[in-house]
């Protein structure tokens, strides 16, 4: 480590306190901490506004261990208010600013936040959500009706340190595609130590950290903002991914970091030659990726292109096992998405809760930690559910080989079910966006008479391919030599697009409801 750096056990020790950047504001002072085009705040500026926001809360009456919900996108103010909550002993629930405001509604009243902070453009659609015991409202840029400026807010609160700081929590809703989202709110808050030389990020003075994917979803929040928090690095921040704008920004700027998904990834090797070959990526150290599957040759591709700086991670809103796997291990064992760090915390369970053997799939289970693990907000009846036994599940199946490589293979819910054999979808899908004629795919069961269930493939093309039977024909073709004949889809569809969350993952339960949706089946 850096010897003008302050030693492990001390920053730890700061991290506990939820002010460890506060030692980052005094080494870097008035150097930039956050570049953004709506204006940029140096360490000393960002670490000052954050304690004015957590004076103007506890000015209002907001103690350790109340709620504070955010509806913003990537701009500063996101940031100073995740700095607040964390040295506040607050629980900081940030709320997908694409919702409806029935559904954030919903968020903003399930999580029982007593603060509500909008972006100031996006406060319109929360204007008439009741509000019963929110202490106050902030919207940034100027008052808007019920909403005070967050700005004028601050301007009236002193900018020292809290005399007793308190590590905050955070608490991320889940995504709800099988119905309602969840809140999820782990029992012991969680100090993170900096991700400084030698460790995964290996972050290094003079680094930059891109965030160019949502900072409300778990991964962007994770690994753009979070760590470099942590750690003393400056986020540039981009507020809608654009393929060509992020090579430019990488290159303007010297990013040495970032996080995306699949769907980036995608649009990026979709960029014209000449504009991937003419961008210079050399600064760039570390892309981390996770959220939702990668297909092989889509990783495989960035990897020629980028080199060996990819790290893909596994987990999900519930559990974070610490399962990852970088380019090199990749190549070797590619598909998988890491090495079980312990086999008695990630297991392969079978219908029977019992250890499935390397190579059968089964589903990937955690150790559930009644002290410090995660439970659902306002769900004692789902907690009893998912949490109740000595592990618990998030829905994905998989497998491990005999090196203990774990391999995702889909969701429960997204299997297959035909003629008594389960088919994993992603599998299919794998080998369909290999074929230079395909863009997106999306494998589903439909109604199948005898079978049950019959394999679909709906896949979408690039742009200047022609489809027909004759297309369909060699699609089929191409798959028999890659995946047994039960696995090959009866038919495949030819739509213009695919339903996709924002992190990238196939809602495969909106591409297959039209087709259950007149036999009544579940979807």
């Amino acid at each position: 480590m850096d010897s003008t750096i302050a030693s492990p056990e001390a920053l730890l020790a700061l991290a506990a306190k939820g002010t460890l950047f506060s030692y980052w504001a005094d080494r870097n002072a008035d150097r930039p901490a956050i570049l953004s085009r709506r204006g940029n705040r140096s360490f000393t500026e960002l670490d000052a506004n954050a304690n004015r926001l957590l004076h103007h809360l506890h000015s209002v009456g907001l103690r350790a261990g109340d709620g504070v919900a955010m509806v913003c996108g990537n701009i500063p103010e996101f940031v100073e208010t995740y700095l607040a909550c964390q040295r506040g002993g607050l629980r900081l629930t940030p709320v997908n600013w694409h919702l409806t405001s029935a559904e954030a509604g919903y968020i903003l009243s399930d999580c029982e936040a007593r603060a509500w902070i909008i972006q100031g453009e996006l406060a319109e659609k929360f204007v008439e959500i009741p509000s019963a015991g929110v202490l106050t409202r902030l919207a940034t840029g100027p008052a808007r009706g019920l909403f005070a400026s967050y700005g004028e807010a601050l301007g009236a609160q002193p900018s020292d340190a809290p005399t007793e700081p308190r590590l905050g929590s955070m608490m991320l809703y889940t995504s709800g595609t099988t119905g309602r989202s969840k809140g999820v709110l782990r029992r012991k808050p969680i100090a993170l130590a900096p991700q400084r030389g030698g460790t995964l990020c290996d972050y290094r003075d003079g680094d930059l950290n891109l965030l160019c994917g949502p900072a409300y979803h778990a991964g962007p929040l994770t690994f753009d903002l979070a760590f470099p928090i942590a750690s003393g690095i400056p986020i540039l921040l981009m507020e809608k991914f654009n393929a060509a704008q992020v090579l430019a920004l990488i290159e303007r700027h010297r990013v040495t970091h970032t996080h995306m998904v699949a769907t980036m990834f995608q649009r990026l090797l979709a960029l014209p030659p000449e504009v991937r070959d003419g961008a210079d990526l050399s600064s760039l150290r570390r892309v981390f990726h996770g959220a939702a599957p990668t297909p092989p040759d889509i990783k495989r591709r960035m990897i020629d292109w980028l080199g060996p700086i990819l790290y893909e991670y596994y987990g999900a809103t519930e559990a974070s096992p610490g399962i990852g796997i970088a380019s090199a291990d990749w190549l070797r064992k590619p598909g998988s998405v890491g090495r079980l760090p312990d086999a008695t915390r990630t297991r392969i369970l079978d219908e029977a809760g019992q250890p499935c053997p390397p190579g059968t799939i089964g589903r990937v289970a955690f150790l559930h930690d009644p002290a410090t693990g995660p439970q659902y907000h306002n769900a004692p009846d789902k907690n009893g559910e998912v949490f109740g036994g000595a592990y618990y599940t998030v829905g994905d199946m998989g497998y491990v080989d005999d090196e203990g490589y774990l391999f995702l293979t889909g969701r429960s819910a997204d299997i297959i079910i035909s003629g008594g054999v389960n088919i994993y979808p992603q599998e299919v899908d794998d080998a369909l966006i290999a074929h230079p004629a395909i863009r997106q795919a999306c494998t589903i069961g439909v109604p199948g008479g005898e079978w049950g269930e019959e394999v679909r493939s709906l896949v979408m093309v690039e742009d200047g391919i022609k489809t027909g039977e004759r297309l369909e024909r060699e699609l089929i073709a191409y798959l028999r030599e890659r995946l047994a004949s039960f696995k090959l889809p009866r038919r495949i569809e030819f739509v213009a697009d695919i339903a996709q969350s924002e992190t990238g993952k196939v809602l495969r339960g909106a591409m297959r409801a039209p087709y259950w949706a007149e036999t009544g089946g579940a979807l």
